[in-house]
């Protein structure tokens, strides 16, 4: 592939995402958008039920397999290797495009926070959600994660080196802080719905699932992972941090840490 479609390909996978994203927003918060994951019934609750969870399905499959280090060792013998970030992400937005496009809102009514106070708790908790999951992205490397490091790199001739392990800002104090506002997004709806729920929970229990996957390859890339998962927790904080400049530093002035 040449290098300036190299770019130019990455670029077009960013700015793709980067419209799901913010679609994201509005269907999962009920504004701006066509349908909403609230939206008024229009198909039988057993065939609603049905298809959403198809489409959970083939997300959670696509996102979780084209991640692991198999995969891409298989799949970039077909993809060249500079835009085979680039194409994780565009077949993520791809996946959830047809998830917004094809979901089946389901009625029923779960819980519907009529109070003031509570309606702009949970609006805050659901924004707080979004712009954790944004700084997440920032603090361990927001271009690499989406691709743009690679294919600009590319473009330029110059070797792809990736990240390094390290604990920044919010990862000093939970494993995975990209999930924890995930959660918060999903979880923090003034109304929710009977699809909703399913939603939530589907894609809780995916990311449950995929940290799993997820810290087997981080310790078999990183040596220093191991010691950093025992030494803080996964999603809720609990006062457990590593030093500023990340795991095996500054070791003296350390206080006692939770485990894990």
């Amino acid at each position: 592939m040449g290098r300036i479609t190299a770019f130019v390909y990455g670029m077009f996978c960013y700015v793709l995402f980067l419209v799901t994203f913010l679609y994201a927003v509005g269907f999962l918060g009920n504004f701006g958008v066509p349908k909403s994951i609230d939206s008024a019934a229009q198909t039988p609750f057993e065939q609603a039920l049905a298809i959403n969870v198809a489409l959970l399905g083939l997300f959670a499959v696509q996102h979780s397999v084209m991640a692991r280090q198999w995969f891409k060792g298989l799949w970039t013998r077909i993809v060249p290797v500079p835009v085979e970030r680039s194409t994780y992400v565009l077949f993520s937005s791809v996946a959830l495009i047809l998830l917004f496009w094809k979901w089946q809102p389901m009625g029923g009514t779960v819980w519907n926070l009529e109070s003031g106070a509570g309606r702009i708790a949970l609006n805050g908790l659901f924004a707080i959600g979004w712009l954790t999951v944004l700084a997440a992205t920032f603090s361990i490397d927001h271009f690499d994660l989406f691709g743009l490091s690679q294919v600009w790199a590319y473009l330029r001739k110059r070797a792809y080196k990736a990240p390094g392990f390290r604990t920044p800002g919010m990862y000093r104090f939970v494993r995975h802080p990209l999930y924890v506002g995930w959660l918060l997004v999903f979880w923090s709806a003034p109304k929710m719905t009977a699809a909703h729920l399913v939603f939530a929970v589907a894609t809780s229990a995916y990311i449950l699932v995929a940290i799993q996957f997820e810290e087997r390859d981080l310790e078999r890339m990183h040596g220093q992972y191991s010691e950093y998962r025992r030494r803080v927790p996964m999603l809720v904080p609990t006062g457990a941090s590593v030093p500023v400049d990340g795991i095996g530093a500054g070791r003296r002035a350390e206080k006692p840490l939770a485990s894990a």
